[in-house]
């Protein structure tokens, strides 16, 4: 069996008394993403910041390609975080806040021009690079946030509900948007969400979170079979609405 690209064990994690993660594991291959799906409050937020660096586990390990990474300073994770809202710095345009991270990286100027506009392209923001952020509405600034990401290509890229400050419409465009640019890009990410039919939309693993504890499945089809995931209460509620729709008079 091949050794897994990511591989938590054991993980923990408190605040004071409270106990948000509690020995936490999980697995993910190469070029796949994993939806991790649990209400606000449940630890969502921390697994991403653990696995960033951001925060120090009490307890457990944090392998890539079996090499411990758990210590690792967020400068050496090669990890970029993305959150519920785009960071962009407003007073670049749409292609220097794309190009920031490779010119952190002294890469030559005609190789950046090169990978700037194939990005913007990937995201549907040819016709933008010379705009600023405030000129953006919000699923275009959190497009240019994922080139910016994207660009430096990170070995995994970890989604904090990206897209849950976007009406609708925008969401659902966002997430196709999302499955394009991974498989294009092959993009190894953990994306945690509170909806259900966005882990199902964007994912390719799937785990649940709650009070703590990680369930991870094994398949797409035992996630959808357990009754803890709410995807039989989705079913039926839908069923249930055609059943009972109004006839027209």
């Amino acid at each position: 069996m091949s050794e897994a690209f990511l591989e938590v064990r054991g993980l923990s994690k408190a605040f004071g008394r409270e106990r948000v993660l509690d020995d936490v594991s999980l697995t993910l291959d190469e070029r796949h993403t994993l939806s991790v799906l649990g209400r606000s409050g449940c630890g969502k937020t921390t697994l991403l910041k653990l696995l960033a660096g951001l925060h120090s586990p009490d307890a457990g390990l944090i392998t890539r390609r079996g090499v411990d990474v758990t210590g690792l300073p967020v400068e050496r994770r090669d990890t970029v975080y993305i959150y519920q809202e785009p960071l962009l710095f407003p007073h670049l345009s749409v292609y220097e806040n794309v190009a920031f991270g490779l010119r952190l990286r002294a890469v030559p100027e005609a190789e950046v021009g090169g990978r700037v506009r194939h990005m913007l392209e990937s995201l549907d923001l040819a016709g933008h690079h010379d705009k600023a952020p405030p000129q953006l509405s919000g699923g275009q600034r959190q497009r240019v946030s994922f080139g910016r990401a994207l660009i430096v290509n990170p070995a995994v890229l970890l989604l904090d509900e990206p897209f849950s400050s976007l009406d609708a419409e925008t969401r659902e465009q966002m997430q196709g948007l999302f499955k394009k640019v991974a498989g294009e890009y092959g993009i190894t990410a953990v994306f945690v969400t509170h909806d259900l039919k966005e882990a199902l939309l964007v994912g390719d693993v799937f785990a649940r979170l709650e009070g703590g504890h990680l369930c991870q499945y094994p398949t797409r089809e035992a996630f959808v079979a357990d009754p803890e995931s709410g995807v039989g209460r989705e079913r039926a509620f839908w069923e249930g609405l055609g059943r009972h729709r109004v006839q027209p008079l």
